[in-house]
């Protein structure tokens, strides 16, 4: 008889990584995965911030120090999280950086180059660093943050539209090379997020553009990400890969 397979709406006792957990998105997803049993690593830059977090977290989450555009950086980082707490079931790839900036900007390329290793070539790298601890679990699971601009573009931001475009890409590509071993790997396009991001914008501005441009006429929240994003690694999501699925209150959605 063949083995039922692993649909339990927990994780607890799961291991997950979350890239740039230090504030904003990552920091609610750690917040949230610990509150729902699962062990955490939070891995940001800044690691007496990610220290911060993990005692949010609580006993089940550890910091990690991490510059995910330091290949190396990446694979001794994974190990240790592996060997610290017995394996990996699920990677969520969030990291980002601004990355505003016109085309006939003196310091185009170095802003080009930052977005493109921070946001796309470091979730790969950071995928395949893992693999070998996901390929062990009864319920592996990717989680690729991307943008509602790999959906639109706003005009003089290309680098990061063109990095987040092609995380959306990266996450088809990764569903179907994992999909024949149960591996899943879905993107989430957060739109107006109240993220260290979005700080600089005024409220008034804020106000204005949610109201103009959203269905629901608000910015969202960092938890209302980290809820998808928690919703995409529950074991019992099975059977959803390959998605793009955007947490944009309506914006995607609305023509006026």
């Amino acid at each position: 008889m063949t083995e039922a397979p692993n649909r339990a709406r927990s994780i607890a006792g799961r291991t997950a990584i979350v890239t740039g957990a230090a504030s904003g998105m990552g920091r609610a997803t750690a917040r949230l995965f610990a509150a729902e049993g699962a062990n955490v690593a939070v891995t940001d830059l800044d690691l007496a911030a990610c220290q911060q977090v993990a005692r949010e977290c609580g006993t089940g989450a550890r910091p990690y120090a991490l510059d995910v555009a330091d290949p190396e950086a990446i694979r001794r980082v994974v190990a240790q999280v592996a060997e610290d707490f017995g394996g990996i079931d699920i990677l969520v790839n969030n990291a980002g950086v601004s990355s505003f900036c016109p085309l006939e900007d003196d310091g185009y390329e170095d802003i080009w180059h930052r977005a493109v290793t921070v946001m796309l070539t470091a979730h790969q790298r950071m995928v395949r660093a893992a693999l070998p601890w996901l390929r062990q679990s009864d319920a592996a699971r990717i989680v690729n943050i991307a943008s509602t601009e790999g959906l639109g573009a706003t005009p003089g931001d290309t680098p990061y539209v063109a990095a987040k475009t092609g995380v959306t890409g990266l996450t088809r590509g990764l569903a179907v090379d994992l999909g024949k071993e149960q591996i899943t790997v879905n993107c989430i396009c957060p739109g107006p997020i109240r993220t260290a991001m979005t700080d600089k914008v005024p409220d008034e501005h804020k106000a204005i553009y949610a109201n103009r441009r959203t269905a629901l006429r608000r910015y969202g929240d960092p938890e209302e990400v980290a809820h998808m994003t928690l919703s995409l690694v529950l074991p019992a999501a099975s059977f959803i890969t390959g998605t793009v699925i955007p947490v944009d209150g309506g914006l995607m959605a609305r023509n006026a």
